[in-house]
């Protein structure tokens, strides 16, 4: 990860810190005693318990580091302090498909905190890019896997 900071909201941040203590303190302890026991029941060329518990300790070890890079470069924005019907990080947006006329709520939020399922999408995914700087009524053009969807700006919210 570079010096560059990286935006993400009060409750992405406290869950990335969360998930960092649990597998400093919980997660990485249990994998070791993992190895130990593993490690008691001989030959580890042929142990499988061991080889998973040293590809788990690896995993671990990796999402750790990710994690610590998060918090070093985390710029956290409260999108609670904004207001006004244009669209910048934080924002929870009603959106509607203008040829389908469904209608989706999508909150901008950091890249690590992104999550589809719950209708938070990245500040580096298309459709955030696409809405940045838009206002309540407006239309833009995103370019998805599924080709060009025209959306318009129903609601934009805070906080």
């Amino acid at each position: 990860m570079s010096n560059q900071q990286v935006p993400i909201t009060p409750a992405g941040f406290t869950a990335i810190e969360a998930e960092l203590k649990e597998r400093k303190t919980v997660t990485r302890p249990e994998i070791v005693e993992a190895i130990a026991v593993a490690r008691e029941h001989g030959d580890l060329k042929e142990n499988a318990e061991y080889h998973a518990a040293k590809e788990q300790q690896s995993f671990n070890e990796g999402r750790i580091k990710l994690l610590e890079g998060a918090v070093s470069a985390a710029q956290i924005i409260d999108p609670s302090q904004f207001t006004g019907d244009q669209v910048k990080f934080g924002a929870t947006v009603l959106i509607v498909d203008e040829e389908t006329d469904e209608e989706r709520k999508v909150q901008i939020v950091g890249e690590f905190e992104s999550n589809a399922d719950e209708g938070k999408i990245s500040i580096t995914s298309p459709i955030a890019r696409a809405l940045i700087g838009k206002s309540v009524g407006d239309s833009t053009k995103v370019v998805t896997p599924k080709g060009k969807v025209d959306y318009e700006i129903l609601e934009v919210s805070y906080g």
